[in-house]
């Protein structure tokens, strides 16, 4: 095959940039006025926030090991990308330490979302949250 069998434009040049509604076809013009439902919120534009209800919590009041390394380690990454940091430093550089020290002061600003097998979940503020440091347990701390 020839190169001159082949149209080099693509024909990107003659074609419109909007294409052309068809005759007869309604037009949807932009309706800025404020009937109907917001895109974004629903129905829900002029309610307040729902306030959670405060029920008996199912799940543990102990944070897992599981969920203290992904607090660590997201709150790290967020330190070493220069994120304020909650807690007087006293010489501390590295942000897995500096977020070690927040969590055992409980400064870190996250919730914890549990899910149930029900499809419900709980919400847990770190700062409610007990933790056990794996290291003093190995080391016989207290």
């Amino acid at each position: 095959m020839a190169d001159e069998d082949y149209d080099m434009d693509g024909g990107y040049e003659e074609e419109p940039l909007d294409p052309e509604p068809e005759e007869g076809a309604e037009i949807e013009e932009e309706n800025n006025n404020d009937e109907g439902p917001d895109p974004i919120l629903g129905d829900n534009v002029d309610k307040q926030e729902e306030v959670p209800v405060d029920r008996p919590r199912k799940t543990s009041k102990y944070m897992t090991k599981y969920e203290r390394a992904r607090i660590l380690g997201t709150r790290a990454l967020q330190i070493s990308m220069n994120a304020p940091v909650m807690v007087e430093l006293e010489g501390e550089t590295d942000p897995l330490e500096i977020a070690m020290k927040e969590l055992r002061e409980r400064k870190i600003p996250f919730t914890i979302r549990r899910y149930l097998p029900d499809g419900s979940y709980e919400d847990w503020g770190v700062n409610e949250l007990i933790v056990e440091d794996s290291w003093k347990r190995q080391v016989g701390g207290d």
